[in-house]
C-alpha cells in the first residue's frame, strides 16, 4: 500500500478505466479516485452491444457491467458521468471538465489515467450526417438502433464495413429479421484472416441470407423515399431503411492535441512498457494507445477489450508501487458468425509480408473431436512459422473447439514456443472433446515435417505460377473424388495405386501432389521422394483450393429494392419437395417424406461421406430414399454435384445446428427439388454445351452462331470459355485492378476484347479481321458483338473457367457483366445433362 494518500483522476471508464479504478482501490484504500465519463454509463459490455439487436441479450440492463452507484458503494470511487474532459494542463497538474451538472470547472491530480477509448471513424462524405446513418460505440447508440430496427416499417439494413463490429451487426440485424446487405471495400471480410479462410466466413454470411458486396467503395449517402441510399464508386446505388457505418475506429484523443503528450501518426497516445505517457504521472490504457507487437516488437494498435483490462490493472499496480509492465499484444481474438466460430492470434500473411519476415505456412482440416463420437465437425487450422520453427500466428474456423485450439497456440506464442512445442503438448482428451492427436498436435506435426525437410509444400495461390512443361499436377484421391471435382489439368492416380503406376510419371518433371486435405498427399510425396522424384504437396489439399474459389453471389440494386418490400422473416430455411405432381397451379401441401435408409457420416472428412453415400445408394433399389447426416462443410456442394452426375434426385438439403448437413437422396426416379439442385440439374433435354478454348475471331463467330441457333430452337445452351477463349468475353475498357507480374504479362499479350481478336488463318497483320467484319456487314450477318448480345438476350449461359482466369491473371471485373466464373465441375455437370457437346 502506498502510505501517502494520492488523488488519482481517470478519464474514461468501460474496460481500461473501470479496471484501473477497481484494482487501485483494492491496492490503496486511502487514495482519492475520481472517474470522468462523458456518457451516461461508466462500465458496459461494449462487445455485447450487437447481441442486444439480435435478441440474444434481451435485457438492456445486462449490458451494464457496473453503475456509478455500484462503484461508489463497493469501491468508494467518485464517478462523474455526463462529464467530458476537454483539456489537460500538465504544468498545473489540472484537467478541465465540461459537465452537464456543474458546467465548466477544473480538477487537480497527483496521477492521471487516460482511457478515452476510440470513436467510430466517420469519413468526410456527402450525407454523412443523415439521420438514418448509425454508428456503434455505446449503450445510447445501440438503443437508437434497437428503436429503429423494431419499428414496424423497418425491413432492411446496409452495413458498411466488414470488420468485427460490422460482421457482428450484420449477423444480428439478420437475426432480427431484416434484409441485410454488407458493403466492404476490400476483397474479403475480417482482415486478420488470410483470404482462403475468410471465404468460409463469407459463405456463412451468405448461407444465412446476408448479401455481400466486396471491393465496393462508398462515396456518399442520400435520402431515398422513406429510407437512405448508399452511393458506390462503381456507379451502383443501394437502398435500405437504415445504414450501420462500421469502417473502423479512431482514437478519441482530440482533447490532448495541445497538452504536450506525444501522439502517434494517427493520434494514438505513445506509452512505454509501464504504460506511462511522455509526461510524468500521466498514464494511458485501452483503444487510444499504441502498444508493442508482442511477436515482432514494432509499434501497433489493437483495439481489444482483453488487453485494455490488463492495461488498466497494470497502471493501478504502478501507481500503487508494484513493478508491473505490459509486454505487448498478440491480437488474440474470437468471433461468432451465425453457427461458425473464427479465432486468430499473432500475425497473418499480409502482416508478415509487410514486415518482410520470411515465413512458412501449413493448413490442416482435423475433426473437432474423435470422428467416431457423434457430432464431430471439421476445423480449418492454419499455422504460420519461421523456417526455424518459431510460431508467428494461427487462424482457425469451425463449428466447435476453435477457441481452445487458438488459445493453446496463443499460450505457446506467449512463452516463445515453437512448432515442436505444439507437437509435444499434452492436452486433455476424451472422445466427446478431442482426439488422441489433438488438432494442435496435428498442425505441429505437419509444420515439423516442413521444417525438417521431410516434405516440400506449395500453396493454392502458387498454382497460377506452375509451369506445365516442367511439372505434373497429380491428384492422389480416389477416382470418385476426382470425377466429382478436381484442379484442372491434373492427372489422377489414387495413392493406393501409386507404386504400381510410377511409370506414368515423368521423372524429369517436378510432381505437384494434392489430395483432399493434405494427409494422403503427404503419404504420396514420401513414396515418390523415395523413388527419386522431386515432389511437393499442396498444403490444405483440394479442400483449401476449392474454398479459395468462392466469390459472393452478385445482385443488383433492383433486387435490393424488391427485398425492401418483404416482411420481416426468419432467415433459416428448410427446403423439401412434394414429389406428388399436380395438374393445376394450386399450392400443394408438403407430405411427410418417406425414408428407406439412414446414413450418419458426421465426423468423416472428404472423401469419406461421398464414398459412404455411393456405397449405401448402390445397395438401394430404384426409387428408395437415403437420409444422410454429415459434418464436412464441403458435403453441401459435393452431394449436389454427385446427385446430378449419378442421376439421383436430391429431395432435401439443409444446414442445421453445429454445422450438421442433412440431405435426402432418392435413387434415380424421383424428380429433384428445384430449390436445391444446381441449375444444370433442372434443365431437361434438349440442351447444348460447348467449350470455347480458342480466342480466334472466326472460331468465336462460329461458336456464337451455333449458340444462337441452338437457343432459337429451344435448346438450353451453356458456353464454357477457357484459356484463350476468355478474350471473347473481356470488357473493352481496362479495369482498375492490381495484378501480379504474370497477370500484367498476359494483359499485354491478350486481345483486350472481342473487337481485337485475330483470325486463325489469313490474319494478314490485322487486315483479315477487318475484311471478315466487312463481309459480314455486307451480307447482313450480325457482328460478333451483336451475336454475343443476341445470345445473352436468348438466355444463353456464358461461364468462365475460374482456373484459367487464375492462371492468366484475369479478374472477374474484366469480364462482361453477364458472365459468371465457375469451376470445371460446373461445366461437367451441365455437359452430363446435354445431348450436344462441342469443343471449339
Amino acid at each position: 500500500m502506498n502510505p501517502k494518500s494520492q488523488k488519482v483522476l481517470i478519464v474514461g471508464g468501460v474496460a481500461g478505466g473501470a479496471s484501473a479504478a477497481a484494482r487501485l482501490r483494492r491496492l490503496d484504500e486511502h487514495a482519492e479516485i475520481i472517474m470522468f465519463e462523458k456518457g451516461p454509463h461508466i462500465s458496459f459490455a461494449n462487445c455485447g452491444l450487437p447481441y442486444y439487436i439480435g435478441g440474444s441479450i434481451t435485457d438492456r440492463e445486462r449490458l451494464l457491467v457496473q453503475t456509478p452507484k455500484g462503484m461508489a458503494d463497493r469501491f468508494q470511487i467518485d464517478v462523474r458521468t455526463q462529464s467530458e474532459v476537454i483539456a489537460i494542463h500538465p504544468h498545473t497538474r489540472t484537467i478541465q471538465i465540461q459537465s452537464l451538472e456543474k458546467g465548466l470547472y477544473e480538477e487537480s491530480y497527483d496521477k492521471l489515467i487516460l482511457s478515452p477509448g476510440a470513436r467510430p471513424f466517420i469519413p468526410n462524405l456527402p450525407g454523412n450526417d443523415h439521420p438514418l446513418l448509425y454508428t456503434v460505440r455505446n449503450v445510447t447508440d445501440i438503443e437508437h438502433i434497437k428503436e429503429k430496427v423494431t419499428a414496424e416499417d423497418t425491413q432492411s439494413a446496409i452495413v458498411v464495413g466488414g470488420g468485427f463490429i460490422g460482421v457482428e451487426m450484420a449477423e444480428n440485424l439478420r437475426e432480427a429479421g431484416l434484409d441485410v446487405t454488407m458493403i466492404e471495400s476490400n476483397a474479403q471480410l475480417l482482415a486478420p484472416y488470410d483470404p482462403e479462410l475468410a471465404v468460409l466466413l463469407a459463405q456463412e454470411m451468405e448461407k444465412h441470407g446476408v448479401k455481400l458486396m466486396f471491393k465496393q467503395r462508398v462515396i456518399g449517402f442520400h435520402s431515398h423515399q422513406s429510407g437512405i441510399g448508399v452511393e458506390l464508386e462503381s456507379g451502383q446505388n443501394q437502398h435500405a431503411d437504415l445504414v450501420i457505418l462500421a469502417i473502423g475506429v479512431t482514437p478519441d484523443t482530440t482533447f490532448l492535441q495541445s497538452s504536450g503528450i506525444a501522439l502517434g501518426a494517427r493520434g494514438h497516445i505513445l506509452v512505454n512498457e509501464a504504460l506511462e505517457s511522455s509526461l510524468p504521472d500521466i498514464y494511458a490504457v485501452g483503444d487510444a494507445i499504441e502498444v508493442k507487437d508482442y511477436i515482432h516488437g514494432n509499434q501497433t494498435t489493437i483495439p481489444l477489450a482483453g488487453p485494455a483490462n490488463k492495461q488498466g490493472r497494470i497502471v493501478a499496480d504502478r501507481i500503487a508501487g508494484l513493478n508491473s509492465t505490459y509486454k505487448g499484444t498478440m491480437g488474440t481474438s474470437v468471433i461468432k458468425i451465425f453457427e461458425l466460430t473464427a479465432a486468430s492470434t499473432g500475425s497473418n500473411e499480409k502482416t508478415l509480408k509487410r514486415l518482410g519476415i520470411n515465413y512458412q505456412s501449413v493448413i490442416v482440416h482435423p475433426s473437432s473431436h474423435a470422428s467416431y463420437y457423434p457430432g464431430a465437425s471439421a476445423i480449418t487450422l492454419k499455422l504460420l512459422f519461421t523456417p526455424e520453427g518459431t510460431i508467428l500466428g494461427a487462424q482457425a474456423i469451425g463449428y466447435e473447439g476453435v477457441d481452445k485450439r487458438i488459445d493453446d497456440i496463443a499460450t505457446a506464442i506467449h512463452f516463445r514456443g515453437s512448432i515442436h512445442d505444439l507437437a509435444e503438448l499434452e492436452l486433455s482428451y476424451a472422445p466427446p472433446y478431442s482426439s488422441a492427436k489433438d488438432p494442435v498436435n496435428m498442425v505441429g506435426y505437419a509444420a515439423e515435417n516442413i521444417v525438417s525437410g521431410r516434405v516440400q509444400v506449395f500453396t493454392y495461390d502458387q498454382l497460377p505460377e506452375r509451369r506445365p512443361d516442367q511439372t505434373i499436377l497429380l491428384d492422389v484421391r480416389s477416382e470418385l473424388e476426382h470425377n466429382n471435382g478436381h484442379i484442372p489439368s491434373s492427372l489422377s492416380i489414387p495413392v493406393d495405386e501409386l507404386r504400381q503406376r510410377l511409370s506414368e510419371l515423368d521423372m524429369s518433371k517436378e510432381i505437384w501432389v494434392y489430395c483432399q486435405v493434405g494427409l494422403r498427399g503427404y503419404t504420396a510425396s514420401q513414396i515418390l521422394r523415395q523413388y527419386g522424384f522431386n515432389v511437393k504437396n499442396l498444403s490444405g489439399g483440394y479442400k483449401t483450393y476449392r474454398m479459395a474459389q468462392f466469390q459472393p453471389t452478385p445482385f443488383s440494386s433492383e433486387e435490393s429494392d424488391n427485398n425492401n418490400s418483404h416482411k420481416k422473416e426468419d432467415h433459416v430455411q428448410t427446403w423439401t419437395v412434394d414429389t406428388n405432381k399436380s395438374s393445376n397451379n394450386e399450392q400443394k401441401s408438403i407430405q411427410p417424406m418417406h425414408i428407406d435408409a439412414e446414413l450418419d457420416v458426421r465426423g468423416l472428412s472428404c472423401p469419406g461421406p461421398l464414398m459412404q453415400v455411393k456405397k449405401s445408394m448402390d445397395q438401394l433399389p430404384d426409387g428408395q430414399t437415403l437420409r444422410i447426416q454429415a459434418s464436412d462443410p464441403g458435403f453441401y456442394e459435393d452431394i449436389q454435384a454427385w446427385a446430378t452426375m449419378s442421376r439421383s434426385s436430391l429431395l432435401k438439403l439443409e444446414r442445421g445446428n453445429s454445422g450438421v448437413i442433412e440431405a435426402v437422396v432418392s435413387k434415380n426416379i424421383v424428380q429433384p427439388n428445384p430449390e436445391l439442385v444446381t441449375a444444370h440439374a433442372l434443365e431437361a433435354d434438349p440442351a447444348s454445351t460447348m467449350v470455347v478454348f480458342s480466342g480466334d475471331l472466326d472460331k468465336a463467330i462460329a461458336s456464337l452462331i451455333i449458340a444462337n441457333g441452338a437457343a432459337a430452337s429451344g435448346r438450353k445452351v451453356t458456353m464454357f470459355f477457357t484459356f484463350w477463349g476468355l478474350t471473347v468475353i473481356r470488357k473493352q475498357s481496362p479495369q482498375p485492378i492490381s495484378k501480379s507480374m504474370i497477370g500484367r504479362m498476359f494483359d499485354m499479350m491478350l486481345p483486350r476484347s472481342s473487337r481485337k481478336l485475330r483470325l486463325s488463318q489469313m490474319n494478314m497483320l490485322g487486315a483479315g479481321p477487318k475484311m471478315i467484319r466487312g463481309l459480314m456487314k455486307h451480307h447482313n450477318v450480325p457482328s460478333l458483338e451483336e451475336l454475343i448480345q443476341g445470345a445473352v438476350d436468348q438466355g444463353v449461359e456464358m461461364v468462365a473457367c475460374q482456373m484459367s482466369m487464375d492462371l492468366m491473371g484475369i479478374h472477374r471485373d474484366e469480364l462482361m457483366d453477364h458472365v459468371k466464373s465457375v469451376g470445371v465441375g460446373y461445366y461437367l455437370g451441365e455437359a452430363s445433362q446435354a445431348n450436344h457437346n462441342l469443343f471449339i
